[in-house]
């Protein structure tokens, strides 16, 4: 499965630097995007130390953590749509950065539904 999940990672960014480096395309402004890849599982991660996960109800901490997550990923996901519409980078090279978004995105969700349970496989032991 961690294997899966690294060839998941190489495809994205495969995407995205063949959004960046082609030489049609040339520009190199949706590397911005790398930092949208690592802030996202960032409030997730803190919310997971500081909640006991005992309750079953739904707690702020947690709900303000999905939150901030989501508007992070909803903010990838326009940043090469916005410029595509102001003519910094092309249509193609737009396409390339947004699928290898779908393939980042991805990898990060599978990563957290496979190792995110409280068990002996837990990445919170790391």
């Amino acid at each position: 499965m961690l294997t899966d999940l690294s060839f998941g990672g190489a495809i994205g960014l495969m995407f995205l630097m063949l959004g960046c480096a082609l030489p049609v395309y040339d520009k190199y402004w949706p590397l911005f995007l790398l930092f949208f890849y690592i802030l996202s599982p960032i409030p997730y991660c803190i919310s997971r130390r500081v909640v006991d996960d005992t309750d079953s109800a739904s707690n702020a901490c947690k709900e303000l953590a999905i939150f901030l997550t989501t508007g992070i990923v909803i903010s990838a996901f326009g940043l090469p749509i916005i410029f595509a519409r102001a003519e910094v980078i092309a249509w193609g090279a737009c396409a390339l950065v947004l699928t290898g978004n779908v393939v980042i995105f991805g990898t990060i969700l599978g990563f957290f539904l496979v190792f995110g349970s409280n068990d002996d496989f837990s990445w919170q032991q790391w």
